[in-house]
């Protein structure tokens, strides 16, 4: 599911967010203390403010994509021992080309609850249209 922005969601299920909080001048608590918790129930409607879509390309994965373009238009004419080498690291790089593509596309969003609370960077998958 893809979410756009201005969209009407509501959570799919109860919801409990937890913060680290820096306290200063109070010794009974340390730096990176949860203060509490809050629990937003399953069926909380909101509005999505923003998508963002995050691509998670290794640099192996990133080299295979310019090696594997560098032999596709030049291999032909290439002596036959780089050709060689090049088919090899090509190879080699195949795995991690071939894990990115299974990888699914990443997407966040930022939703204004109606009752004012703001959820910035939740999965997608937690929300339902409403």
């Amino acid at each position: 599911m893809t979410l756009k922005e201005g969209q009407r969601v509501k959570l799919a299920g109860d919801t409990r967010l937890t913060d680290l909080v820096a306290m200063t001048g109070d010794s009974s608590t340390s730096a990176g203390t949860v203060a509490g918790s809050l629990s937003l129930a399953a069926g909380t409607e909101g509005t999505v403010e923003r998508v963002v879509e995050h691509e998670h390309q290794s640099q192996e994965a990133r080299e295979y994509e310019r090696l594997k373009s560098l032999l596709d238009a030049f291999g032909q004419e290439m002596p036959t021992e780089s050709r060689r080498q090049l088919e090899e690291q090509v190879s080699s790089l195949e795995p991690e080309w071939i894990a990115y593509q299974e990888q699914r596309l990443r997407v966040t969003v930022r939703v204004r609850f109606d009752n004012g609370f703001i959820l910035d960077d939740a999965h997608e998958d937690v929300f339902t249209p409403a």
